[in-house]
């Protein structure tokens, strides 16, 4: 059989991205650590499918910044508080609208339909590209493909100012951790 390049659309309404920010400071006790929600992103994955691996593969994701959203159940107050300062003050939407994730290879070894990926690729994030690579767990069904993984960043890697509140007795802590659930659908 002979290799073939397949390409996968991501499905963004059978799929879950979620970034978890972690509160630190004197009174971090007393704060909330919210989990965020990446709501509107969209991309495209082309793979080679080679015996029991998958190679050559390419990865193209971007991600609307305005579009992240407190998932936790809190207040609509808080709410509109924390998505407010995350787009003016931690983002930067206005300036930065969207994120990208675009990778140079994806690899991935496996057994029959299931393998384990690492995906190598640049993150642009607030105006830095950034390399980030990430692993993924993969299962291929028919037409249509799973990712699940997580990955963590650091914000000031990405030159991105840490909130604070209380006179800085609470604040975000700088790492990031983002756990993902992607479903594509094959696209010829």
């Amino acid at each position: 059989m002979e290799d073939a390049t397949v390409r996968y659309v991501i499905d963004t309404h059978d799929s879950t991205f979620v970034v978890q920010a972690f509160s630190a400071g004197l009174l971090s006790a007393f704060a909330h650590s919210p989990r965020i929600a990446i709501r509107d992103f969209n991309g495209d994955l082309d793979l080679v499918r080679s015996g029991a691996t998958l190679q050559n593969g390419q990865l193209n994701l971007a991600i609307q910044a305005d579009s992240l959203e407190v998932a936790d159940d809190i207040g609509q107050k808080d709410r509109e508080e924390i998505h407010t300062r995350m787009c003016n003050e931690v983002l930067e939407t206005e300036r930065f609208p969207e994120i990208v994730y675009k990778t140079s290879r994806v690899t991935a070894s496996g057994n029959g339909d299931r393998f384990w990926a690492v995906l190598s690729g640049d993150l642009t994030l607030h105006g830095v590209t950034r390399s980030l690579p990430v692993s993924a767990k993969v299962l291929l069904n028919g037409d249509s493909l799973r990712a699940s993984g997580e990955f963590s960043l650091r914000q000031s890697d990405y030159g991105i100012t840490l909130v604070s509140a209380a006179g800085g007795t609470i604040r975000v802590k700088d790492e990031l951790k983002f756990t993902f659930d992607i479903a594509a659908r094959r696209r010829d």
